[in-house]
This record gives structure tokens, C-alpha cells and sequence, in this order.
């Protein structure tokens, strides 16, 4: 049976997961101020970022954002009366409705991304052998195949 003290996270793993959460806070900070910039929520700022990539269901959306269907219909109706995203049926099934980026809104979710300046700084002072290795490092924290 494993001892508490042989569970516990190294000190290097520890800094590492300090150092992780200083970058999710400022990102989050940033992303904050870039959606203010453009007159957006945070919430709305993210799942306008999540449709610029492609429509998606509303309970979809709900569980990527980890929030009820319902607060997701508010936010695409507010996204929609101006003019930044789109219901339309969904071709597989016309039962569901898709949330989806309207050209201005793949225009106002690239620059929320272009704005956050934070990472981009400190990336390019790094070469791209070392910027290839930490994408590498973190799809393989997340699970994604490169």
C-alpha cells in the first residue's frame, strides 16, 4: 500500500502545474480584456471562437462550455442580433438547429485570438525547434496525436 508521502507530485512536477496556472490566468485575463475590446462576454467570446472553427449543435456547444442548454440560447440569441452568428438546420437531421459563425463573426473571433498578446511575445523569443517541442509537449499533456 502506497504511503501519502509517496503519492505526492515531486517539486519539479509542482512547479510546472504553478507555472501552467500563471499561463491559464493570464490567458484568461487576456481573453477577458479582448472580448470587452469587442463589446463581448467571455462566454460569448468563446463560443463565437468555438464556431469560427465550424457550426456545432447547441448541446454541443452546452458541453464544450460546460454550461446548460438554455444559458447557450441566450448567448446565441445575443451573438445572432448582431449579426455574428447564425441558426441553421442541420443537414443530417433537420430536427436540430446549428449554431453557426457568421462572416463577421470568423472576422471578430480571429482578432480576439490575434489580440492576445501575452503568449505571442514570449513565443517568438523562443526558436521553432523549441516552439515545435512545447506544442508537442502540450498535445501530449492534452491527448492529441500530432
Amino acid at each position: 500500500m502506497a504511503t501519502p508521502q509517496s503519492t505526492r507530485p515531486d517539486a519539479l512536477t509542482m512547479e510546472v502545474v504553478d507555472l501552467i496556472g500563471s499561463v491559464v490566468a493570464r490567458y484568461h485575463e487576456e481573453y477577458e480584456d479582448a472580448a470587452a475590446e469587442h463589446a463581448l462576454t467571455g462566454a460569448q467570446a468563446r463560443l463565437l471562437s468555438l464556431l469560427a472553427l465550424g457550426p456545432l449543435p447547441m448541446r454541443k456547444l452546452a458541453h464544450k462550455l460546460n454550461c446548460e442548454p438554455s444559458n447557450v440560447t441566450g448567448i446565441v440569441d445575443r451573438l445572432e442580433s448582431r449579426g455574428l452568428v447564425e441558426r441553421r438546420p442541420d443537414p443530417a437531421d433537420r430536427r436540430v438547429k446549428l449554431a453557426a459563425a457568421t462572416d463577421e463573426g470568423r472576422r471578430v473571433a480571429r482578432g480576439l485570438r490575434e489580440s492576445l498578446r501575452f503568449a505571442r511575445e514570449p513565443l517568438a523569443g523562443l526558436s521553432e525547434g523549441e516552439r515545435l517541442t512545447l506544442r508537442d509537449l502540450l498535445q501530449r499533456m492534452v491527448g492529441v496525436e500530432s
